[in-house]
């Protein structure tokens, strides 16, 4: 059933991340001016190829065109044939337009130019329409390798908890962005220390550096608490149990491949790799804000029904 809306939700959610991760290749190659002001053409053709930079920013381009259509493709299918399914509508919606919103905003940078904060910015709204994305995908295949069971309710104070963990990711994460386009990523040219200081001068690109390491530190302290808590009371909750583990292997590994990157010198494969686990990390954290919703009303008809039968 629906065999053909999970492929097309598979190709669009690895298609997501792919735009992802070339969208960092394109910054830490410093190929954001590779097509120069011009969109979406490259210098004014559809095929570039007259150096690397330019080559690297085209295919981002490309790739982020195709994946749009894709997008709106998943969007569609899942709201006409699962629109009945609780969330369905709303992360069709919200992948559709944050892809197109980030997508008008790159536009945006490339032919007036755009702040850092505001480039960063463009990062995090990726971000986001990946885990909307992903998240349909997972709606898509419930039933299958997902189970759709009504689940027990927790608590509001855990429930809050789960929702500011994840809005302080992206915290996070924002200031990770704004690192990399203020080029302050060798501010601190030693890890775990700043230049052989633990609390270096809050000036220039030190200053920025320190600060996403200091809010990245937060935040693992925040995870593991997260973890603690959803372990000791939630063992019931098999969604938030390996969820919140999973979220923690993440955060341990995104800390240390940030330090991987400082140590390697800034070299592309650490970069990306970084990348890529902060793009997992912050779906895991929307999966767990979806299931910490309540269910109520769902999880005592399914209590009911089992009575009964």
């Amino acid at each position: 059933m629906n065999k053909g809306l999970k492929w097309v939700s598979i190709l669009t959610t690895v298609g997501m991340f792919l735009v992802l991760i070339m969208g960092a290749l394109v910054t830490k190659t410093g190929s954001a001016d590779g097509c120069g002001n011009t969109w979406p053409l490259c210098h004014g053709k559809f095929a570039p190829l007259d150096s690397l930079e330019s080559l690297i920013e085209y295919n981002h381009r490309l790739v982020s065109g195709i994946v749009g259509l894709l997008v709106t493709w998943q969007s569609v299918w899942a709201w006409r044939k699962l629109g009945h399914v609780r969330g369905v509508k709303f992360f069709a919606f919200f992948g559709f337009f944050l892809t197109f919103a980030q997508a008008l905003l790159g536009a945006a940078a490339v032919v007036w130019g755009q702040s850092s904060a505001v480039l960063a910015l463009h990062f995090g709204l990726s971000l986001t329409a990946f885990a909307s994305v992903l998240l349909l995908t997972i709606l898509v295949f419930e039933g299958s390798f997902f189970k759709s069971a009504a689940l027990p309710p927790i608590t509001g104070r855990a429930k809050s908890a789960i929702w500011l963990v994840t809005l302080y990711s992206y915290i996070v994460v924002y200031l990770g962005a704004y690192v990399r386009h203020t080029d302050s990523s060798f501010g601190c040219y030693t890890w775990p220390t700043c230049n052989g200081s633990w609390i270096p001068e809050m000036t220039g690109a030190a200053g920025i550096q320190f600060i996403h390491r200091l809010a990245a530190l937060l935040f693992l302290i925040f995870m593991f608490a997260l973890t603690v808590a959803i372990l000791k009371h939630y063992k019931h909750r098999k969604d938030l149990y390996f969820g919140s583990l999973l979220a923690l292997i993440l955060t341990i590994a995104q800390i240390l491949s940030g330090g991987y990157v400082v140590l390697s010198g800034l070299q592309l494969f650490p970069a990306l790799l970084h990348n890529m686990i902060i793009s997992a990390l912050f779906g895991v954290l929307c999966y767990l804000c979806f299931q910490s919703l309540d269910q109520d009303q769902a999880f005592v008809e399914t209590k009911k029904e089992s009575m009964l039968g």
